[in-house]
């Protein structure tokens, strides 16, 4: 295939061909983002949700569709960001907090959108403010996500 000419998903596909991993982790990660750049990290991790293949984190990024997706997505960050931090691992552990900055700033521009539902808008208000407690304390999120459901039921 001419990768010239060949889109990010054909070069994508024709790559999972070849290497078929069994999960997207650092090293096949690091290698899509070389084969197919110029890419933006949150259009490859797009591309490959649409395969099915599990992710590690933090190349997984962060789910937010629901609140219980958004929880899952930043306890699993919690967790690598923590383990990363402990083993020296500090490029990791930055990797973890921009994955967590992207989708704050996602879910902001989706609640600041003019012809986004009040409904949609709230709930990605509270995502921000969710992703922003992270952000400000990783280790305090789990905590807080418990105390914060029990005084909005409808989180849950």
């Amino acid at each position: 295939m001419d990768s010239a000419t060949a889109s990010k998903k054909q070069r994508l596909a024709a790559w999972l061909a070849v290497h078929q991993p069994a999960s997207i982790g650092e090293a096949e990660w690091d290698s899509l983002l070389r084969e197919l750049a110029p890419i933006s990290e949150s259009y490859l991790r797009e591309l490959l949700r649409r395969t099915g293949l599990p992710f590690e984190q933090p190349w997984a990024g962060v789910r937010q569709k629901t609140f219980e997706e958004l929880e899952a997505s930043l306890e699993e960050l919690r967790r690598v960001y923590a383990e990363s931090l402990a083993a020296g691992l500090k490029d990791r552990a930055r990797s973890c907090r921009r994955v967590v900055i992207a989708a704050k700033d996602h879910a902001r521009f989706a609640a600041r959108n003019p012809r986004t539902s009040a409904a949609v808008r709230d709930r990605k208000e509270e995502m921000v403010e969710w992703m922003l407690v992270w952000l400000g304390d990783p280790e305090l999120f789990p905590d807080w996500v418990r105390a914060r459901k029990r005084v909005m039921p409808l989180l849950q």
